[in-house]
């Protein structure tokens, strides 16, 4: 087993944990405070970060830990860093929405390596590495790769849309109108970590979304790319993690959506 794999695994089984304690929560409509209008942090979102850090610091001593609540968005990571989101889907789970996961991602010389994502409402589990030429996805215990889907009309589509969405482009809304005349379908799950864990795996065959943050895509980032994905700007260029602007697809359809978003 290789040192990424091994690592993998070890971030799978914390993220297990941290998802145990969530789902205290899960239909228990958690009172929810507002970091911005529409964005929402409960007491598990809390919880959660604190267990996972601890967890990772005993396993994984002297690798920078970078995690969502408390952190500065859009700063670049460097070197090698564990990114925590300890709900991807705060809303959803505040609610009593299924759709939510536990995200621990591994960024090596600024690039996704590793992570584990586990959605525990809906009983499905990601783990997976990638060295820059080759890795390994394994969903639920079974080997993951992206879809054959060649055909944009034949594509099924996600995407989702930021809290502070008054103003366009950075909305999403004329993006979307796009997208939905061209693909056979367009989902939103309001979870961008289960969304670009289901291009890897092949349930989506693409995904775009703007203004993410980089705990919310770490793992899936490196779960694409090992399940033979790709993953670009929303112009098509190199990806800026921390930036957010992002398209992952299972690489047939890459540029077609380019097209389509950009």
């Amino acid at each position: 087993m290789s040192e990424l794999s091994e690592l993998s695994e070890q971030l799978l089984a914390v993220a297990r944990l941290a998802s145990s304690l969530v789902m205290q929560g899960y239909r228990k409509r958690p009172e929810a405070a507002k970091k911005e209008p529409r964005d929402l942090v409960t007491e598990f979102d809390l919880r959660s970060q604190e267990l996972i850090t601890k967890e990772l610091s005993k396993r994984l001593p002297g690798i920078a830990i970078l995690a969502e609540e408390g952190a500065i968005p859009g700063e670049p990571v460097t070197g090698t860093a564990l990114i925590v989101d300890p709900i991807d889907g705060t809303t959803n789970f505040a609610h009593g929405h299924p759709f939510f996961a536990v995200s621990i991602g591994l960024f090596t010389d600024g690039l996704p390596s590793a992570g584990a994502v586990v959605a525990p409402a809906i009983g499905i589990e990601w783990v997976g590495h990638y060295d820059g030429a080759g890795g390994s996805l394994m969903r639920n215990g079974e080997p993951a790769r992206v879809s054959a889907t060649t055909r944009f009309d034949e594509a099924l589509i996600a995407t989702g849309f930021p809290p502070n969405r008054e103003q366009a482009p950075e909305n999403n809304f004329d993006s979307f109108q796009r997208v939905k005349r061209k693909a056979r379908a367009v989902r939103r799950c309001g979870s961008a970590a289960i969304d670009i864990c289901f291009v890897a795996d092949g349930t989506y065959d693409g995904y775009w979304e703007r203004r993410l943050h980089i705990w919310d895509i770490a793992a899936g980032s490196a779960f694409v790319l090992a399940g033979g994905g790709r993953i670009s700007a929303l112009d098509g260029g190199q990806p800026r993690y921390e930036r957010g602007n992002l398209i992952a697809t299972n690489g047939h359809i890459h540029q077609e959506l380019v097209t389509h978003v950009a």
